[in-house]
């Protein structure tokens, strides 16, 4: 019994200094209302506060949709700015209602 409680005392101590551990997800940021669609296409801090984390996932999350949208243009032929275009009318389509999207004048509106 004594062995359970440290190997389970060890597991809840490295679960807890992981760093991922306690990292947010793309959708809680957005059900938090930290995070919303911008109208270029990435995603945006809705707030000026907001963890490093919260930060770490705008960056990570918008470095890939670059990459793709890049991909993309490139096998279309077409500007990368076209394709985050219309990457953001899919994303407004797609939003929950009460999450943020940008509106035309770069306002964060509630969907």
């Amino acid at each position: 019994m004594k062995r359970f409680v440290n190997i389970t005392a060890a597991y809840l101590i490295l679960l807890l200094l992981s760093p991922g551990a306690w990292a947010v997800t793309l959708q809680e940021a957005k059900s938090d209302g930290l995070v919303g669609e911008q109208r270029d296409g990435y995603v945006g801090l809705v707030v000026n506060r907001v963890a490093s984390d919260v930060v770490t996932l705008v960056r990570d999350v918008n470095s890939q949709r670059r990459q793709r949208y890049q991909q993309i243009a490139q096998q279309n032929g077409i500007a990368v700015e076209q394709v985050a275009a219309l990457a953001y009318e899919r994303a407004v389509e797609a939003t929950r209602s009460g999450h943020f999207i940008q509106n035309a004048s770069g306002a964060w509106v509630r969907k």
